[in-house]
């Protein structure tokens, strides 16, 4: 198909004026009753779900995979639900699935279930199955994975070992700051079944975010576990915990509370720095020329050089907020100097720690997670290096392009131009979305792209991150920082990807 057809496909709008209607076929999905909003979202009245979600955890584990989609899809025309679905992909997937030997690869099954709820949830309501179907398929295929390198499944906790009520939180301080996973697992067992979500997260936020290995993965499980257990409900807390424990541990060589690893610096150093803030750093004003300070700091300084960046902006009465879009924009940036892997976990990092940022209420964890994202973008930066050239490019200073068409013909545009010149495409943003501050359509557009084109776990987790981050930017940079994701997005040009098909046959059946 020519490029012109390609475009023209894309083009075509229904009555409603949706310039997503050409991106496929999506027919197949009426067999299904929609995915209404208010059922991704914790009723605060519930104390717990369906007490039967044992047995939809088994069915994602037991079934084949060439027949799962087939069996959930009835199962779901039979009454199951959209939070039943989600809960036993995550519970399935953090007991068949090790966050060893690193917290990524096979794990993306776990971590990528928020991701897809995310897509689903922000997209129109007939579409929001695609995602959740997807994963599906990603958890046979880390199950998979798992079985081939050590057929690792979740072992019961030690219950004789298991704290008090009393005891259970500085057990589980302890354990983790000396790294014993033994002791840190059935820690996080009593917490689980003693305390609240909130007082239980503001730990795994600051462990979640202390040493740089794994490429942001294990900022990322704390986020994503917080946040798809608030849907599924508390009462799936206990496994998911354990866990997200055992991921944090993670390292290599002996154990790091007796040594000084380079994966470990940045959080020793960066403890000094959050004592040197000004009392009152969560006020100040927004300053463009900060965060351009802090992005030309970003580009060429050492983790060090941009932490004491960041503590000098603030101490001047510039805003967090300003920090913020310079951290976003930078690691935005690294995408589009160099799109890749590394990358890509630079933009999925910073919204992981944003999250917590903005989730937590203890100060010194708001310090330090600010601290520790100044370092990792940086990181991210010197990482890169070992896999090929780093061009030259500043969002700061990019030049909008003309746009040829208008409103919903102007979106496909974009992504006919992301699919053969994304540098063209950013340009195109930026004067798409000045005249568009709150552009619906096109994100709206690039979800679609995702479920249509997407073939792997990070097409979900950095386009999940970029536009939820959109709303996030301060509205001065929120164009350059949706600019640079269209490095990673998918484009309307090629064919789609072969789960699409697999999800209609099975929706149809």
């Amino acid at each position: 198909m020519s490029e012109l057809n390609s475009r023209r496909q894309f083009l075509q709008t229904a009555a409603v004026g949706s310039a997503l209607t050409g991106l496929g076929d999506f027919g197949f999905l009426s067999h299904l009753r929609p995915v209404q909003a208010e059922e991704a979202k914790l009723d605060p009245n519930v104390v717990r779900l369906d007490p039967g979600i044992e047995p939809v955890v088994r069915l994602l584990e037991d079934t084949p995979r060439e027949k799962l989609l087939e069996q959930v899809a009835a199962r779901i025309r039979a009454g199951l639900t959209y939070k039943e679905v989600l809960a036993a992909l995550l519970l399935a997937g953090v007991r068949n699935v090790e966050p060893r030997p690193d917290v990524g690869h096979k794990f993306h099954a776990v971590l990528v279930v928020n991701s897809a709820h995310l897509a689903s949830l922000s997209s129109p309501e007939e579409h929001r199955w695609l995602p959740i179907f997807w994963a599906l398929d990603q958890f046979k295929e880390s199950q998979a994975a798992d079985e081939r390198e050590r057929h690792w499944t979740m072992a019961p906790v030690v219950e004789s070992k298991v704290p008090t009520a009393d005891k259970a939180r500085q057990a589980f301080i302890d354990a983790m700051e000396n790294w014993d996973e033994a002791a840190a697992d059935v820690a996080i067992a009593g917490l689980a079944r003693t305390a609240e979500i909130n007082d239980v997260f503001e730990l795994f936020y600051r462990f979640g975010a202390r040493d740089f290995r794994d490429i942001g993965h294990k900022a990322i499980f704390v986020a994503n576990s917080r946040r798809t257990l608030e849907v599924i409900g508390w009462q799936h807390a206990e496994p998911v915990l354990r866990s997200l424990a055992y991921a944090l541990q993670k390292h290599e060589g002996g154990n790091p509370f007796k040594g000084d690893a380079a994966a470990d610096q940045p959080w020793k150093r960066n403890r000094e720095l959050a004592a040197q803030f000004r009392p009152d750093w969560l006020k100040g004003k927004l300053d463009s020329a900060a965060t351009i300070e802090l992005l030309a700091t970003l580009r060429e300084g050492s983790d060090q050089d941009c932490c004491k960046k960041v503590v000098d902006l603030l101490n001047a009465g510039i805003s967090p907020q300003s920090i913020w879009d310079g951290l976003m924009v930078g690691a935005g940036e690294l995408v589009v100097r160099q799109p890749g892997i590394v990358a890509l976990h630079a933009v999925t990092s910073s919204n992981a720690l944003r999250y917590g940022f903005d989730a937590t209420s203890n100060e010194d964890t708001k310090r330090m997670l600010l601290l520790q994202n100044a370092a990792f973008v940086p990181l991210f930066r010197m990482a890169m290096s070992s896999r090929g050239a780093i061009k030259e490019a500043r969002m700061d200073t990019l030049e909008p392009a003309a746009l040829e068409h208008n409103g919903g013909e102007a979106v496909g545009e974009i992504f006919a131009n992301v699919s053969n010149d994304r540098m063209l495409a950013a340009r195109k943003i930026l004067t798409y979305v000045k005249e568009h501050p709150q552009p619906k359509e096109l994100i709206d557009a690039a979800r679609l792209l995702v479920f249509l084109k997407g073939t792997n776990a990070h097409d979900y987790k950095f386009s999940s991150a970029v536009l939820e981050d959109f709303g996030h930017v301060s509205p001065a940079w929120r164009d350059r920082y949706l600019a640079s994701s269209v490095f990673n997005l998918r484009g309307s040009i090629g064919p789609d990807n072969q789960l699409v098909k697999r999800t209609r046959d099975a929706l149809q059946a």
